[in-house]
């Protein structure tokens, strides 16, 4: 996500290896001076309960008083209400690394600055990434307060990542640009469309692209199991002239770059009102050939060095005030059905979001990590040339 996109776009080259490394070395190892109630290192905590209830909670975070963030823009699903709010309710520094990166990227930047104070302390991650972060070992269990009320479905067993927010993929488009939206999967192959469709960034590193190629599969005659049809979509879609490698973005939408971008619906939800002031007329469309709806996950680092903040800001999150900032981004929260029942939900919020039928489904873990290891052989190949 060049401008403005986490976890869509990929940062280029060796470059930002070599660039993430160096920084790394500048860091001091963690004291991990926070307590639980008990007298045990924050980090080992595995609910509020283990500080002693959320008032100590708070006073632990506060006392850290910084929260390492990564790849969260601030026009990314509201996230610059959250940040500003935690910070405002808390009086804890949120300091946000790399807001353009990708869910690889926040990988990275654990694994490479394990034992250093600059490693992220929470991580907002694709499913798939989430469920990979997880099997390296990578997570810290932690159940927040609203833990039984999120979907068993869209949760670890261990708490070890839980779903936060989410959507279905969608297909925005410049009407001013392009004369007949597509609205469908099937309308982007035709000629009319040449050099105008593009993706929020690199499948095999971007969660949102990643379900961009999920979706064209199902449109495709694919399923869950098979994402085949999705890479031989995007082979076709490259072939005849159609595909652009531009990665999408805000800017790259408003200067004409990518006048049809394949992204979540509350991402191109967004851009349609943030456009609307400039001129543009950006139509959206969830297709209903390939619809396909995920959601991002929420993490803490198991070495995160603030460990305290890191379960505050979960907590806060999870709670009714976190949940309905996200769903005045038009991003789903994962507690909606609950909140719903519970009357906590914002409606006017809920208005507002795309419209789509039907109870959506999720890839299983073993059928996202099959796919994902699809795409890692064939992407390259299939866009090529």
């Amino acid at each position: 996500m060049p401008v403005s996109q986490p976890r869509s776009a990929v940062l280029g080259g060796s470059l930002a290896v070599v660039a993430a490394l160096a920084l790394s070395a500048c860091g001091a190892a963690p004291d991990n001076a926070s307590t639980t109630a008990d007298g045990k290192s924050a980090a080992t905590a595995t609910s509020a309960a283990d500080f002693g209830g959320m008032d100590e909670l708070i006073a632990a975070a506060k006392k850290e008083g910084r929260l390492n963030a990564i790849a969260l823009p601030r026009d990314w699903a509201n996230y610059g209400a959250l940040i500003d709010g935690f910070q405002q309710k808390y009086g804890i520094e949120v300091e946000v690394e790399n807001p353009d990166g990708s869910s690889q990227d926040e990988i990275n930047a654990v694994t490479s600055r394990k034992g250093q104070d600059r490693a992220p302390d929470v991580l907002d991650l694709g499913s798939s990434f989430a469920i990979s972060a997880a099997q390296q070992g990578l997570l810290a269990p932690y159940r927040v307060a609203a833990f039984d009320d999120i979907p068993e479905t869209q949760k670890d067993a261990k708490a070890r990542w839980y779903n936060d927010y989410g959507g279905y993929v969608s297909i925005g488009c410049d009407a001013e640009r392009v004369k007949e939206c597509p609205t469908t999967f099937e309308d982007l192959l035709e000629p009319r469309y040449k050099g105008q469709v593009a993706l929020n960034g690199n499948p095999t590193k971007s969660g949102s692209a990643f379900a961009g190629v999920y979706a064209a599969a199902l449109a495709r005659g694919g399923s869950f199991d098979d994402i085949q049809p999705g890479l031989d979509f995007f082979a076709e879609l490259k072939k005849n002239g159609n595909y652009t490698p531009v990665e999408s973005t805000p800017a790259t939408v408003e200067n004409g770059e990518t006048p049809i971008s394949i992204d979540w619906d509350y991402l191109n939800a967004g851009y349609a009102e943030e456009f609307r002031s400039k001129g543009v007329d950006w139509k959206v469309a969830v297709p209903a050939d390939g619809q396909f709806s995920q959601y991002y996950s929420q993490a803490v680092n198991k070495d995160a060095p603030h460990p305290a903040a890191a379960r505050l800001w979960q907590e806060y999150l999870y709670s009714a005030e976190g949940q309905n900032l996200w769903l005045e981004g038009y991003a789903r929260p994962a507690l909606m059905t609950a909140m719903e029942k519970a009357g906590t939900l914002d409606e006017t919020a809920a208005a507002k979001l795309p419209r789509v039928s039907g109870t959506p489904s999720f890839p299983s873990e073993g059928q996202q990590s099959k796919a994902k290891t699809v795409l890692a052989e064939g992407w390259a190949k299939a866009v090529s040339g």
